[in-house]
């Protein structure tokens, strides 16, 4: 069994003792009832990961680190999703799904149909959330990097998401996105999905015009939490991630590394 994955941000090497913030050691000392001298794995999102001893003292823990694996587990393909905002009980699901698929980022965008208009603080507040399902999502499936979740103000900004495939899905759209996809073999794909209503003709022919393009998943309808989560494992599979221990190995930082 391997050991339980926790992120740190900060500097990590080989030799060092690290504190572990309060929640995280709640955590491991709570949650997982772990004991002084289990073996522990942190990341800190730089790639790679730390092996450790985990060291309690009172309430506190730290870790012991003694080895770096620089073992790298994200896709051979970018993919971004931009996800139309939608009720926050589907959307938590949404971004930790998507980051257990692979997703290079995630981008949340208002279109017509949204129910869900927030900004400011309380903007604030739900990133910072969001970016805490995409941390606990990397810990549970050993990605070592974190995928950005940002929010752009509006349907014309989330149009501008760089990639050099960018597919809206839309039922009833003359091409499937496996046959867009395959046909283009682009390195990067950005795949936008609409609100519970679907997006508007006016969105579909903005987006149109700004160089994406219709695509269907198949001859059923698709829930937008569905939909995004469907088309990422559609993409990965296309793209070979999702064949078996596909995993590949990034430079070795060498701080504070023994001989």
């Amino acid at each position: 069994m391997s050991p339980p994955r926790f992120f740190v941000a900060a500097a990590l090497a080989v030799g060092e003792r690290v504190p572990l913030a309060p929640a995280v050691a709640h955590h491991a000392l709570r949650v997982l009832r772990l004991r002084s001298g289990s073996r522990i794995t942190l990341f800190n999102g730089q790639g790679g990961e730390y092996g450790a001893e985990l060291r309690i003292d009172g309430q506190a823990g730290a870790a012991q680190i003694d080895a770096f694996d620089p073992v790298e587990r994200e896709s051979p393909l970018a993919a971004t999703l931009v996800q139309s905002w939608v009720a926050s009980d589907k959307l938590d699901w949404i971004v930790a799904k998507a980051v257990e698929l692979g997703a290079a980022a995630i981008v949340l965008a208002p279109a017509e149909r949204s129910v869900v208009r927030i900004a400011g603080e309380r903007l604030r507040r739900r990133l910072a959330h969001l970016s805490q399902l995409a941390i606990a999502a990397c810990e549970q499936c050993g990605r070592n990097r974190v995928p950005a979740v940002q929010a752009v103000d509006d349907f014309t900004a989330a149009l501008a998401t760089a990639a050099q495939l960018r597919l809206m899905l839309l039922p009833g759209a003359a091409a499937p996105l496996a046959q867009s996809a395959a046909a283009a073999q682009a390195a990067s794909i950005a795949v936008a999905v609409g609100p519970e209503g679907g997006f508007t003709d006016s969105e579909v022919a903005l987006a149109q015009r700004r160089g994406w393009t219709p695509a269907a998943l198949g001859p059923r309808v698709l829930r937008t939490e569905t939909a995004g989560v469907v088309a990422l494992a559609a993409l990965q599979a296309l793209a070979g991630d999702l064949s078996a221990n596909r995993v590949g190995r990034g430079p070795d930082p060498g701080v504070g590394r023994s001989a």
